[in-house]
């Protein structure tokens, strides 16, 4: 797609943001043309969505920033007045990650839509707008509590659009969506931004959805901007070391990898960094010259024709995308049929001595019309890896929550090697760990409560954290002090305290960015392998569950619809409903 770059709907020069700390947004220029996608990519602590704070004004208190914007011609201050409160909503809007805690839990959709309509006409302007983004007009007098995430994130962009923006920035709209969900919400916001001409700024942690939705990538690290360029360039052709590694992190979907490339270290404080290049010690290309200056973005020749790639390195034509073990193979291709759906289990499915057995599981939760689990089977061998795949609601979690009994069934059973399963033998890790544990206590603290309760000596704290490659100082440290892997890793120590032999993961990446999902899934390959741990793994995330699981199980509305070893469910499904699973994944291409 061109876009004419000379009359931007957003011109924004020299973005800097600083706190008390110091700088966390070193200077970043942002420019959207009407009707452009541009993506912004990066790890976690890279300055993303602070700058899209900036750029919507909505920054923490005693956080500032300073800079040009140029917003549909007219020319502000970020560091004066700025009249953010006539320019959100009419000219630029945020899209929050997590529709639940940006919309009001106590008004209903309809009046959080009608907000920023005038009085006159404001119910068929909600009932409009509800059309628009492919919801019923019933869903005005419901709360967002009673619909499920991707109808709440549909009614988030109907609030976000009420007021007609020229820009929308999204922050991260489908990292909690299954696949199906986020592939429908893009192509509403798609279809929404073509029907407006509307500009788009995607942060997002996931590289295949940037490489298929962006016409342009902006990759950030340490609060600078280390390349940008179009999405194919940047991608296929990347010209800074941080986006080719960024890049192998990403786990195919096509194939299995024997472990999935990594960024050794972590991304530093922007402040920190003076006068070298900030990704200089995670980089295998690092020279003398990437230690004693900044290096400054400039263009360089590395895609086909004239396209303007621009690259903050000193040595770009030595950067190559880092080649991955295996051959990429085709996924198939697939129809999206309605098809009745009826079970496609492989005779091969489960294994001949089971660790772990479930028996026509039953549930349904009050006042649901569905049930949750209806007549599961599911078996996992002992040091097996098991997946558990489908979109939300299908019953993935409430599975796993009956497995560890923290659900209760209605009918059938879980039995672990023939007998009722134990709650120390049996272990959970949750999606957020930073909820899963109690930020008022150490992470010592909290270790040598789950060892203690298993009758085994706080000593062992140290070498819990040393299993989950943390050092032992960071007993003394509390969840709020770590990163999102950090923690995560200090949950997954936590249930290997009582002397787990199988752990229940409930979507334990899904939250995570590239480079840090794939360490946390190394981790759990290394320890399955060095403690012949055995992995019930819940995901939403298809790509995941081909690195990390043996076999899987499709479930839908609550029933298994196929089963089989990975390689053959997702390499050449039999049912309908993982056909339109794997073809809503994002292509490896971007359909212009």
């Amino acid at each position: 797609m061109t876009h004419d770059l000379v009359t931007p709907l957003l011109d924004a020069r020299d973005v800097r943001v600083t706190s008390a700390a110091g700088v966390l947004v070193a200077g970043v220029d942002v420019t959207v043309a009407p009707g452009e996608t541009v993506a912004i990519v990066g790890e976690s602590g890279s300055g993303k969505s602070m700058t899209a704070r900036a750029l919507t004004g909505l920054l923490p208190e005693g956080v500032h920033a300073t800079g040009r914007l140029e917003l549909s011609g007219q020319a502000y201050d970020l560091a004066g007045r700025t009249p953010w409160q006539r320019i959100r909503g009419s000219e630029i809007a945020l899209l929050l990650q997590d529709p639940f805690t940006s919309l009001s839990p106590v008004h209903r959709c309809g009046e959080q839509i009608g907000w920023a309509l005038p009085r006159a006409g404001r119910a068929a302007g909600v009932a409009r707008l509800l059309a628009e983004v492919g919801l019923p007009a019933e869903t005005a007098g419901r709360y967002p509590f009673q619909l499920s995430g991707g109808m709440r994130q549909r009614v988030a962009i109907a609030a976000a659009l009420a007021a007609g923006p020229g820009l929308l920035i999204a922050d991260e709209p489908t990292t909690a969506l299954d696949v199906t969900t986020q592939h429908e919400v893009l192509e509403l916001v798609a279809g929404l931004q073509r029907a407006r001409r509307m500009g788009l700024i995607l942060i997002t942690h996931d590289l295949r959805l940037a490489r298929a939705r962006a016409d342009r990538i902006m990759v950030m690290y340490a609060g600078r901007l280390a390349e940008e360029g179009p999405a194919a360039d940047v991608m296929d052709r990347p010209a800074h070391p941080y986006t080719a590694r960024l890049a192998a992190c990403d786990p195919p979907v096509t194939h299995r990898l024997p472990a999935l490339p990594t960024i050794p270290g972590s991304v530093p404080r922007p402040y920190a960094v003076s006068g070298a290049c900030a990704f200089a010690d995670r980089c295998d290309l690092a020279a003398e010259a990437c230690r004693t200056a900044e290096p400054a973005l400039a263009e360089v020749a590395h895609g086909p024709g004239n396209s303007r790639h621009r690259v903050a390195c000193v040595r770009p034509s030595d950067v190559r995308p880092v080649a991955v073990s295996l051959p990429a193979v085709p996924l198939p291709a697939v129809p999206l049929r309605e098809a009745p759906l009826a079970a496609a289990v492989s005779p091969e499915a489960g294994p001949s001595s089971a660790l772990l057995t479930v028996r026509g599981l039953t549930k349904r939760f009050p006042g649901s019309a569905a049930p949750a689990l209806d007549g599961v089977d599911l078996e996992v061998a002992a040091r097996e890896a098991v997946a558990v795949v489908g979109e939300s609601g299908s019953g993935k979690t409430t599975l796993a929550r009956c497995v560890v009994g923290l659900e209760r069934p209605d009918g059938g059973s879980v039995a672990f090697a023939g007998q009722a399963t134990g709650p120390r033998r049996v272990q959970y890790v949750f999606q957020d760990p930073y909820s899963a544990l109690n930020p008022g206590l150490t992470v010592g603290a909290s270790l040598a409560e789950a060892l203690r309760a298993a009758g085994r000596p706080r000593s062992e704290v140290s070498g819990l954290l040393d299993l989950v490659g943390l050092p032992a100082a960071y007993a003394r440290r509390r969840p709020r002090a770590l990163s999102g892997g950090e923690r995560q890793r200090v949950a997954i120590a936590r249930a290997l305290a009582p002397g787990a032999e199988v752990l229940v993961c409930d979507e334990p990446v899904s939250a995570l960015d590239v480079s840090v999902q794939a360490q946390v899934l190394n981790l759990l390959s290394d320890l399955r392998r060095d403690l012949g741990l055995t992995l019930l793994f819940i995901t939403h995330d298809l790509a995941v569950a081909r690195q990390v699981a043996d076999r899987v199980y499709v479930m839908h509305r609550g029933r298994v619809v196929e089963a089989g070893p990975v390689g053959d469910v997702l390499g050449a499904p039999a049912h309908e409903y993982t056909q339109r699973l794997l073809a809503s994944v994002p292509a490896a291409t971007r359909a212009e």
